[in-house]
């Protein structure tokens, strides 16, 4: 019996790739929220509050979009398994 292994060998310029693409696509939807905020004013209210967050913490609003969503994706998990924990 002979067991063979197959694998391939990662191209680290294929993740630069893709990390672009996200970010790209990631810029795009907060750009689209912003545009769309001129219709809804709790979503503009709640952009500008961002925007202040992001001054006084010294990083740019997308950074602070992404901490924010970031960090309710991470609740939402927890908030889950608790749930079905018991």
């Amino acid at each position: 019996m002979s067991i063979t292994f197959e694998y391939l060998i990662y191209d680290h310029r294929l993740k630069d790739e893709d990390m672009l693409e996200s970010h790209s696509f990631f810029s795009q939807m907060v750009d689209e929220l912003v545009e769309f905020s001129e219709y809804d004013p709790e979503l503009a209210d709640g952009i500008k509050w961002l925007d202040d967050q992001a001054q006084k913490k010294g990083i740019t609003f997308y950074d602070m979009v992404f901490e924010v969503l970031y960090k309710h994706d991470v609740n939402s998990k927890a908030r889950d398994w608790l749930s079905t924990r018991n």
